[in-house]
């Protein structure tokens, strides 16, 4: 992480040079509740933030938690040039060329286990399971919770009925959505005290979404490969935006690591820096102080 102070209040902003912009070669932003607000699409300032960085000279890349083929139109929104890194950084494959740089899926024994662990009767009827293969989404049946995901995702759900034939598949990421917040939370509880951090990488990317993938996969470990792999870079010229807990190890690896004013405290608080929230446009007034000012 750099050696920023940490952001405590919101919109305050932080002197120091390692926030110089000279030092920035990579902007990675997230996209819902960092880019992306209520409306579902990137704002006029953000994307002309986006785009004086880019005048620049320097990259833009997406980290998000949506399928790929819901964060394409995003990318592409952005003039992204770079692999889109979806699904936690699971599948971080390139649009513009289709070439896929890596797809980490679930072990099967975790998928089985996770889907019999929701299908328990005292949960069943309260959790939505969405199941990822090949970049599609599968669920038991279409409910008005799934109806609203697909809309905002922008992509077609596909009803199966018994999840468990699905089992035999590369699974990309299960996610399991409720709108009882209090449930999705007692849920992840159980589960990282059954799973160890080598066995499943759980995490919430909004409060009624709770979601696992291989133990490899997180942000963190998708912009590293990015940054390091790909562009040669160093974590301390990277700065990475988000806003939730499937952001927390992006922002840690990051050298400026900005979390939104809307985020969770314990995101805040790793935070180098706390912007005004999504739909304040937070995120491009962090691109202009560290990078354009």
């Amino acid at each position: 992480m750099g050696n920023l102070a940490p952001g405590t209040a919101q919109g305050a902003f932080v002197e120091n040079s390692a926030a110089q912009a000279g030092e920035i070669r990579l902007l990675v932003v997230d996209l819902d509740g960092t880019v992306v607000g209520v409306s579902n699409q990137i704002s006029a300032r953000v994307k002309q933030a986006v785009q004086a960085v880019q005048a620049q000279g320097i990259p833009v890349a997406i980290a998000t938690g949506r399928m790929y083929q819901s964060a394409r139109r995003f990318h592409a929104d952005l003039g992204s040039t770079l692999p889109l890194m979806s699904y936690q950084g699971a599948l971080i494959k390139d649009p513009a060329d289709d070439t896929l740089h890596r797809h980490w899926h679930l072990p099967r024994v975790y998928a089985q286990q996770l889907l019999e662990f929701y299908e328990q009767p005292s949960i069943r009827g309260e959790v939505s399971v969405h199941f990822y293969i090949n970049d599609q989404l599968y669920v038991r049946e279409i409910t008005a919770e799934t109806e609203a995901y697909a809309e905002r995702s922008s992509i077609e759900p596909i009803a199966v009925g018994d999840l468990r034939t699905l089992l035999d598949a590369d699974l990309t990421k299960i996610l399991a959505q409720s709108s009882n917040v209090a449930l999705i939370d007692d849920l992840l509880e159980k589960l990282r005290q059954r799973y160890a951090p080598t066995e499943l990488y759980l995490t919430k990317s909004v409060d009624i979404f709770l979601e696992a993938t291989h133990p490899e996969v997180n942000k963190g470990n998708a912009v590293r490969y990015l940054a390091e792999n790909i562009l040669g870079l160093r974590a301390d010229q990277v700065m990475a935006i988000g806003d939730n807990f499937n952001d927390f190890e992006m922002l840690q690896y990051a050298g400026i690591g900005v979390a939104m004013g809307n985020a969770p405290e314990g995101v805040q608080a790793i935070a180098n820096w706390v912007a005004p929230s999504v739909e304040e446009d937070g995120a491009a007034i962090a691109i202009e102080k560290f990078i354009l000012g």
